[in-house]
């Protein structure tokens, strides 16, 4: 069974930083792109990065400067590193990814950005 688990949320005051993970097992054949969204208050689910397998890049531009995706093809994970945090980033923060040609998501990881 493939899977999707992402830790590393948490409560950090205005400025702070966080690093998500994001690690894919089970049988894996195939793992494309992988991304991350997120789904604030009353808010509809968004991409905020996403990287190819290649190390291509792509950022919402609400987070671009201040987020950093990446992936280590040889564990299967991907990672948010989340600088500069703003309240309007509170939100769960789900990954998405391309796993033998199938579209996965985790479970999502809680971020609440409050002084």
């Amino acid at each position: 069974q493939v899977q999707l688990v992402e830790s590393g949320g948490g409560l950090v005051q205005p400025g702070g930083s966080l690093r998500l993970s994001c690690a894919a097992s089970g049988m894996i054949f195939s793992l494309n792109t992988m991304a991350w969204y997120r789904e604030g208050p009353e808010k509809q689910r968004e991409l905020v990065a996403s990287i190819s397998t290649g190390g291509s890049t792509n950022y919402a531009a609400s987070v671009e400067g201040r987020f950093t995706i990446s992936r280590d093809n040889d564990k299967n994970e991907a990672y948010l590193q989340m600088n500069e945090l703003e309240p309007e980033d509170t939100a769960v923060y789900y990954c998405n990814a391309d796993i033998n040609n199938y579209p996965r998501w985790g479970q999502g990881t809680q971020v609440t950005v409050s002084s």
